[in-house]
Parts: structure tokens; C-alpha cells; sequence
């Protein structure tokens, strides 16, 4: 989790102002603006703490439900965090249903899920409750189903090439590079622009930084591609003591509470 939200906050400062280089400062200001965290981190935040409430009472069943009361507190009192103007609307309905999105905000928090999950087909499942709730769309569920699979399969020590494998099997053909579609690649909000290439960006990395640097350099969507290419590579490398201690300094108590409380429940350093 901890991996999704420095992604988050580094590749902020760059969602409106994009670069396409991997040579950039960390947590920069950038042409005046500050990095900060974003709609990402706030539901990726709320996804956790909806896992951890399920996971502590054995009951799954309940996760959907459960998922959509914590967006709905989280997001309400974060309201300015760059929300899409359809989720925007969501977040505040008396009777919130989904609408069939298929934005790349369906991968962005799906992270919690695939440390809670005792199996890759488990994995699957839980992805769908915390997606179908506003993602319902095909390619909505299957960005979040291929993040969450991908942390998973990492988890358990799955090599990068069987990862890759069952990535082109069930979901996306990975037939580029990041440096082939680097000058082509523009901004985009779709799983299915997004979450291929944050993939790649992971599988082309040595580290998390380098996932996290790869991810951003595309010019894209930024701090959405390295939220997820970063919930990746956490699961792979870990994130350094420094860059996770920098990114929980930007989160408030609240956010930080969760981010803590879930890191030291499931994820093993």
C-alpha cells in the first residue's frame, strides 16, 4: 500500500505538467507546483480499510458494501483531491451506483486486495468487489483484476516472465517497450491505456524507484501510472526507508493511521 501512495505523490506534481524522462528529482516542486497526494492515495486508503474490517470479521461477502461506505466517508472529507467528475458525482448520492466506468481509477486502488487474498483466484474475487461498485464496465474489472493479480503473483515469488505469460494469457499484449511508445504515449484515463503500461514499467525495473521513474516518464497520466506500477513493485523489492518515510510525511493523521495499521497487518518487510 505504502508503494501505491509514494507512486502517487511523486508522480502528482507531473499529471497536469508532463516529462518524458526518467531523470527527475523525487517529491520535486515542479514549475511551482508541489507534489502532494491525490484521489489515489484517499481510495486506496478507504479499499484498506474496508479489507481490514471484512478480513477481521471473515466475511467477504460484505466487502462491496463495506468498500462504498469508506470511499464515501474518505472522499467526502478529502473532497479536493482531483477526483473524476464522474466519481466526483458518486461520492456524494444518497444511493450510489455504479457506472460503468472503465477509468483507471478501478486499478489505482486495488492494491489492498492482493495482500489480503490467500490465492490468486481469491485475488480475483476481492478485485471485483471493490471494483464493480462504480467500474462495472469489462475493462474497468480487468484493470483491476490484472494490478491485483500481478501483486499477487509477485508476492508469491512468481518470476517476471511467468508474470508476464499469464498478463498476455488473461489480459493485456505487452508487445512494447517503455522507450518504444515513451514520444508517442499521451495522457489517458482508461485501465486499458494505463494499466499495460504501468505493468511494463514493473517488469522493465530493477527496483521500485526505477519502476516508479519508468511509469512517470511515459507523460501520461502520471500519478496514476506510478500508483500502480509502484503497487507492483512494492510488492517485488519493498520501498526504500526513505522514500516511504517521505511520502507517509505528506499523508494526515487519518491517512496515515490506515497506511500504517494495514502495512503492519500484511505486508511482510
Amino acid at each position: 500500500m505504502i508503494g501505491a501512495i509514494a507512486g502517487d505523490i511523486i508522480g502528482s506534481v507531473y499529471e497536469f505538467d508532463r516529462i518524458k524522462t526518467e531523470d527527475f528529482e523525487l517529491f520535486a516542486d515542479f514549475h511551482g507546483e508541489k507534489c502532494d497526494f491525490t484521489d489515489d492515495t484517499v481510495m486506496t486508503a478507504a479499499v484498506a480499510a474496508a479489507v481490514m474490517k471484512c478480513d477481521a470479521e471473515k466475511d467477504w461477502e460484505k466487502l462491496g458494501e463495506l468498500c462504498s461506505q469508506s470511499m464515501h466517508v474518505l472522499g467526502k472529507q478529502y473532497p479536493d483531491r482531483e477526483y473524476g467528475e464522474r466519481f466526483g458525482m458518486w461520492l456524494f448520492l444518497d444511493d450510489p451506483v455504479p457506472y460503468n466506468s472503465f477509468g483507471n481509477g478501478a486499478a489505482m486502488r486495488v492494491s489492498p486486495v492482493a495482500y489480503a487474498a490467500k490465492s490468486l483466484d481469491e485475488a480475483l474475487f476481492l478485485s471485483d468487489r471493490v471494483t464493480e461498485i462504480t467500474h462495472n464496465h469489462p475493462e474497468g474489472l480487468k484493470g483491476a483484476q490484472a494490478t491485483a493479480a500481478c501483486i499477487y503473483l509477485v508476492r508469491q515469488g512468481v518470476e517476471k516472465d511467468q508474470i508476464r505469460n499469464y498478463v498476455k494469457e488473461h489480459f493485456y499484449d505487452l508487445n512494447f517497450t517503455i522507450k518504444e511508445i515513451r514520444n508517442e504515449y499521451r495522457f489517458n484515463e482508461t485501465c486499458q491505456n494505463t494499466v499495460p503500461q504501468a505493468i511494463q514499467a514493473f517488469l522493465e525495473a530493477d527496483s521500485y524507484e526505477e519502476a516508479v521513474r519508468k511509469a512517470v516518464s511515459l507523460g501520461g497520466d502520471s500519478d496514476t501510472l506510478a500508483c500502480i506500477a509502484g503497487s507492483i513493485a512494492e510488492a517485488c523489492w519493498g520501498v526504500p526507508m526513505e522514500i516511504a518515510e517521505r511520502a507517509m510525511s505528506y499523508l494526515p493523521p487519518q491517512l496515515a493511521l490506515i497506511a500504517d495499521t494495514f502495512d503492519k497487518h500484511y505486508v511482510k518487510r
